[in-house]
């Protein structure tokens, strides 16, 4: 009963509390700021913990490996997603996923486990997805919007979110390389694609999937961190650190959010 809890309910509670803060802060502050904090590392914090408690730090760190370059695919969701809605959401979501589904597929039989690899790959479709849409696509990013919240608008968020993580974070504790694949499911993605279109429209969505792609060096930075910090620091101390990492990043990457049009 216990492992049931920490397995799933926990996650799922977590991560319907993040999703909500993350769509909240883009709509109040714009897709650039939203699109940056909402990219911390917050879900695979979640998954990396109760992979360390299941398996261990070695474990843990050997899961990390592979995940820039499922971050790679998962910006390449994103982009997807967002060219896509502009027909339907519900193409754009079975079309994105599905080819999700393909790329994570061959990304599992392709065996990668070193992490040098996994990051050119990842810093490889940061800038060919981000380019695609601030160049080539021409997306706007979108300031403030007001929203009127309701309960039920909350209560969907969060339902949507946690049920994504903590199925994902179930299915994490399997071998090193799905463990890492399923600890950077684009939950937090898919979630925010989906609430952000139905309520803004496929415009704000796109503005949103820029800033995302652009923000997800936050994410990338904590799990390098993850994979050299958990054998020398153990979960506690190597989380805080990698962590402490990510949030000069983001802090970094903050600063520089003007230029993004």
């Amino acid at each position: 009963m216990i492992s049931f809890i920490l397995q799933t309910v926990l996650p799922f509670i977590l991560s319907a509390f993040i999703v909500i803060i993350i769509t909240v802060i883009a709509e109040k502050f714009g897709t650039k700021v939203g699109g940056i904090l909402g990219t911390l590392p917050s879900t695979i914090i979640i998954a990396f913990i109760f992979i360390t408690l299941n398996r261990g730090v070695v474990f843990a760190s050997k899961s990390a490996a592979v995940v820039p370059a499922e971050m790679a695919i998962n910006l390449v969701f994103l982009v997807l997603v967002s060219t896509l809605a502009y027909r339907s959401l519900s193409f754009a979501l079975i079309s994105s996923l599905g080819i999700w589904g393909v790329l994570t597929t061959a990304l599992y039989f392709s065996n990668i486990d070193n992490i040098v690899i996994s990051i050119i790959l990842y810093a490889l479709s940061l800038v060919f997805c981000f380019i695609y849409l601030e160049k080539i696509r021409k997306i706007k990013s979108h300031k403030k919007v007001k929203v009127h919240y309701t309960k039920s608008k909350i209560i969907l968020r969060g339902i949507l979110a946690g049920t994504v993580i903590a199925t994902a974070v179930f299915l994490s504790n399997i071998n090193p390389t799905l463990s890492g694949i399923f600890s950077i499911f684009p939950a937090i993605f898919l979630s925010t694609m989906i609430i952000t279109y139905l309520e803004h429209g496929p415009g704000f969505t796109s503005g949103f999937a820029k800033s995302m792609i652009f923000g997800s060096q936050t994410v990338m930075s904590y799990v390098v961190a993850v994979y050299f910090l958990y054998p020398k620091f153990g979960l506690i101390y190597g989380t805080i650190i990698s962590f402490l990492i990510s949030l000069v990043v983001a802090m970094f990457l903050l600063k520089f959010r003007e230029k993004i049009t």
